[in-house]
């Protein structure tokens, strides 16, 4: 009966992402027995083999950039290579700093961390190794897989991202299938190395969830980078030898590399473990919840990639805190999806929350928008950086998204976050003091400008 009674839990929760271990750690917070069930390793993709990896990569890329042009700036500095064991070291460096950071916050909160892949196997219960984990509420956190496409296959110079961030050498010449972040990440990163670099999207433009005008400057810059990229033609089928990949697109064209990196989305990972078994509604394999993010069984609740909707790591976090507080019976407010920020960390970087100024029109008809260039900030213009802060505001109302295009401006995101999510108006922040000199300055002015009393743009 001891036995028995160890295996009793508050909560249970399969996935250690980052929907997961933030369910967990709040969980425990608010004083519930916490079991937390990772087949792999706490952090999941985003810490392992995505969002943190990546990053290191394009900081990587920075430097390389920044030594290439350092003249620019009366700086004699010389670029000679990109040593990719060096890269490595630094980036997995990195990543074993925060995963040891992060089994201690778990090992600190008194949370079971159970080792092995997890099976729904009643509406309460998950089977890790013949063990099984009973909570009266269950968190589906399994995450996401790098898709492909009908018929083709990963292996050999063909490959997702997982195994682009292990490689050991830079290809001198590379195609990416797809033009959505993970695509132009990679591409921006490849070029930086010195790679030749071409993007195949098969919709009208690259990034093409954000606002037209971003997606077309991100197209300018990477021109001006010499990036390569077909746009608004299918991918058709890809052959590979022993020393490279030759890509066919629909119309006919065809490309050659000596890999091919394939971008095309990610999937919910959800296949086997039991969901639909146990009366889970699910729709192409994602679980489908309400608001609260309850599924259709009782107690049984999901966050992150596998729930509907942007597949962000910092959605699967909120989504995390969410689910436990309202496990614990705090009524918190639901996480609102059109109020997430989205960045791409390429160079130049795109940043944005709220709707897009087609989305806008198509919602409330009149909006007003306005542009202000980056060239009238101090703080680009030292860092040698172009691009805009774009507004959409609802017609006499609030300003229901905010677009921004050129370097570190992910950095800007989170006061544009707050002025979409609180609905303010362009006076209520044409009010506040924006530092000078920074970027951050340049939504200040934006704001300035749409508020009717334009200083450092025209009117």
């Amino acid at each position: 009966m001891a036995g028995a009674a160890e295996q009793q839990y508050d909560v249970v929760i399969l996935g250690g992402g980052s929907g997961g271990y933030a369910a967990a750690l709040r969980s425990a917070e608010l004083g519930l027995k916490v079991a937390l069930v990772e087949k792999d390793l706490l952090g999941g993709t985003c810490l392992h083999r995505g969002c943190i990896p990546t990053k290191a990569l394009l900081h990587a890329a920075e430097v390389a950039d920044t030594t290439r042009e350092s003249e620019t700036f009366g700086v004699r500095a010389s670029f000679e290579s990109i040593d990719m064991a060096g890269v490595n070291k630094y980036k997995d460096g990195v990543i074993a700093r925060l995963y040891k950071g992060l089994q201690g916050l778990v090992k600190s909160r008194k949370i079971d961390l159970i080792s092995g892949t997890g099976k729904l196997v009643a509406k309460n219960t998950v089977e890790v190794d013949g063990q099984r984990y009973t909570g009266q509420s269950v968190v589906l956190a399994s995450g996401s897989y790098s898709r492909s496409l009908p018929g083709l296959e990963i292996g050999g110079r063909i490959m997702t991202s997982e195994t682009a961030l292990g490689l050991d050498s830079v290809p001198e010449k590379v195609i990416v299938l797809g033009g959505g972040v993970i695509g132009v990440e990679f591409a921006s990163v490849w070029r930086s190395f010195g790679a030749d670099v071409t993007i195949v999207e098969a919709l009208p433009h690259l990034v093409p969830l954000e606002d037209e005008a971003a997606s077309k400057a991100l197209e300018r810059a990477f021109r001006k980078r010499g990036i390569k990229f077909s746009l608004g033609v299918r991918f058709k089928g890809v052959e590979q030898t022993d020393s490279s990949v030759v890509v066919t697109l629909e119309d006919g064209k065809t490309f050659d590399a000596d890999l091919m990196l394939v971008a095309v989305g990610r999937g919910p990972n959800t296949a086997g473990l039991g969901y639909e078994e146990q009366g889970i509604t699910m729709d192409r394999g994602f679980v489908l919840t309400d608001e609260r993010l309850a599924t259709n069984v009782a107690g049984v609740y999901a966050v992150g990639d596998i729930v509907p909707g942007l597949q962000l790591a910092h959605r699967g976090f909120a989504q995390g805190i969410f689910v436990a507080e309202e496990i614990a019976g705090l009524d918190p407010k639901p996480v609102d999806e059109l109020g997430i920020p989205k960045v791409t960390y390429c160079e130049p970087e795109v940043a944005s929350v709220g709707l897009t100024e087609a989305k806008a029109r198509e919602k409330f008809g009149d909006v007003d928008v306005l542009e202000y260039n980056l060239g009238g900030n101090g703080k680009s213009q030292i860092l040698g950086t172009t691009g805009f802060v774009k507004l959409v505001r609802q017609k006499d109302g609030p300003v229901v998204g905010v677009h921004m295009v050129g370097s570190r401006m992910s950095e800007q995101v989170g006061e544009a976050q707050l002025i979409v999510n609180w609905e303010a108006y362009p006076e209520d922040v044409a009010a506040l003091v924006h530092t000078h000199p920074t970027q951050n300055e340049a939504v200040g002015e934006a704001f300035l400008a749409l508020a009717g009393k334009p200083l450092h743009s025209h009117s």
